[in-house]
């Protein structure tokens, strides 16, 4: 069993109220006088199927409108998964119920099975579940690219031109790559240059952190050596060995503090201290030797420090306002160096890379065209036939197919639809057939071929059947009646032929009360039936019910 449209309400949307449609399966004809409000219906649907929706079908003194479908779908619809996927409410005894809602201001909203939902989410679900076919759809048949998606859809490619797209996509990215390095590889090799200058400058130079502090203290040491090395000798005086020398004078306080200990064991403290600071003073006339020794007066150990200094006020000038910042500036520089070398060396690797996609592709487009020129003849014979349902006896309908590049964005070749509605005429391309009802009928029998195997299980037609006669108007009420057999078919039509063969027929009519209008909706069966065939047929007497009757016996 197939997805069918179980029931549809309609409240608030143009010229409907309120209205509440529960649709058999099988081959559904709805009619109504021109300006009735079929294309409500209609406008309906395409709001269940994500159509964007514009404020002013809102019904007139109304804050919103509201559209909700219920479609029955199998256990195994693809729908289910796609509801799962979106995070969706799973359906109820396989009811998918949607619901729009069009405020007169703000935005809209919509639900599905209860869940708010994007409108990329219905359609998707519409997509799956209803192809709807309008008199629009004539003129995008004359588009080669149209035509190419109808025969990949029909040979069941509609996956591998997907995978050819994907496939040319990557390589696309990957050639621009390449270019673009190639394209900046002057700028690159300057870049590098001069990175590789900054890097060997700060390398070159060692610095270390906390050495600019002590080269300045051994320059301030260096500069007043002379008179460091005076001082340092004064001390040396004081505190060496002659008779007037400071540790010649603490040898007699140690001496009678010792004595006075000798006498009086309570002063035994200061004879430690005496002692202690007596070693304290030795100590002291040590450490001024060694430091005496320590100082450098060569000038030319001064010039160096200055050297140095001044190469690495130059660096801090260039690369940053302290020591710490130029290694961080260097450490960088580096980086970014071997960024670019490993661009430079992965530009041979890209080709590697480009060359193994292209391949790809090349494939992809093999796999691709194989399964559309297999599919070629059969949708060319399948047109065929229903064509001569439709009247076309002997029409030639044939598939040209011509080569492209592999890299085109829809794969090795194109294709075009070419139509001869008679015998010895030459076939030429849909978009030179100048007569509508002509372009009607292949567009209708192309939907018939197409949808043979078709898994989409909705159908709606509107006014598929315009500008084709009365006789040809059977054969095309008769062709979308054998459509019936595998899918659920709408068809708003103004043909009675047409409508004759429908299993159900609907009315929808335009009511006036008081100062409102209002579109309504209503099963035509038995007497009613007849007499809209009767009105469609152009008359209301009853010659023409018997016309009707007659139309209606012979489905």
């Amino acid at each position: 069993m197939s997805a069918t449209l179980v029931s549809l309400r309609i409240k608030n949307l143009a010229l409907v109220e309120e209205m509440l449609w529960e649709p058999p399966g099988g081959f559904v004809a709805v009619t109504g006088e021109t300006g009735a409000g079929k294309s409500v219906i209609l406008g309906a649907v395409k709001l269940l199927l994500g159509e964007r929706a514009d404020k002013s079908v809102v019904r007139s003194g109304s804050e919103q409108c509201i559209v909700e479908g219920v479609f029955q779908v199998p256990g195994d619809s693809p729908a289910h998964a796609v509801l799962e996927n979106a995070g969706a409410e799973p359906c109820e005894e396989g009811a998918l119920i949607v619901k729009r809602t069009v405020p007169a201001a703000g935005s809209g909203r919509q639900f599905v099975n209860g869940s708010a939902c994007t409108l990329g989410l219905l359609q998707e679900l519409g997509d799956m579940l209803v192809d709807l076919h309008g008199p629009h759809d004539h003129q995008s048949l004359f588009s080669k690219d149209r035509q190419l998606a109808l025969l990949d859809h029909f040979a069941g490619a509609t996956e591998l031109r997907a995978a050819h797209a994907n496939l040319r996509s990557a390589w696309q990215s990957l050639v621009a790559e390449r270019d673009r390095i190639s394209a900046n590889s002057e700028a690159i090799a300057r870049e590098m240059e001069l990175l590789e200058h900054q890097t060997a400058e700060i390398d070159g130079a060692a610095l270390r952190e906390g050495e600019e502090e002590e080269l300045v203290e051994r320059q301030r040491a260096a500069a007043n050596s002379k008179r460091i090395c005076e001082l340092c000798s004064q001390l040396s005086a004081l505190l060496g060995d002659s008779e007037d020398s400071i540790p010649s004078k603490w040898f007699d306080v140690a001496r009678v503090a010792r004595e006075l200990q000798r006498l009086d064991a309570r002063t035994e403290s200061l004879g430690a201290a005496a002692l202690s600071i007596s070693d304290s003073i030795r100590d002291l006339a040590s450490e001024v030797d060694r430091h005496a020794l320590s100082i450098d007066a060569d000038p030319r150990s001064l010039a160096a420090m200055d050297e140095r200094l001044d190469t690495i006020q130059t660096l801090k000038r260039k690369y940053g306002a302290s020591v710490a910042a130029v290694l961080d500036f260097g450490a960088k520089a580096a980086e970014r160096l071997s960024t670019l070398k490993s661009a430079t060396d992965t530009e041979g690797g890209l080709e590697a890379r480009i060359e193994s996609a292209h391949a790809e592709l090349l494939a992809a487009a093999k796999k691709l065209s194989a399964a559309r020129r297999k599919a070629a003849p059969k949708l060319e014979k399948l047109v065929q036939s229903s064509l001569a349902d439709l009247g076309f006896a002997k029409a030639g309908f044939s598939i040209a197919i011509t080569d492209s590049p592999a890299e085109s964005p829809s794969g090795a070749e194109s294709v075009e639809f070419l139509f001869s509605p008679n015998p010895g005429e030459p076939e030429r391309p849909l978009r030179a057939i100048a007569s509508s009802g002509e372009i009607s009928r292949v567009m209708l029998a192309l939907k018939t071929a197409i949808t043979s195997n078709d898994s989409v299980p909705i159908l709606i037609f509107d006014e598929i059947d315009a500008n084709v006669g009365g006789e040809v108007g059977s054969k095309v009420g008769r062709k979308l009646k054998e459509l019936s057999g595998r899918h659920q078919v709408f068809c708003i039509t103004h043909l009675p032929q047409v409508a004759a063969f429908a299993g159900s027929h609907f009315l929808v009519r335009k009511d006036t009360s008081g100062k409102r209008t209002t579109t309504n909706l209503e099963a035509a069966s038995g007497p009613a039936r007849e007499a809209e065939v009767a009105r469609m047929l152009g008359g209301g007497g009853e010659s023409a019910l018997r016309h009707a009757r007659s139309l209606l016996e012979a489905k």
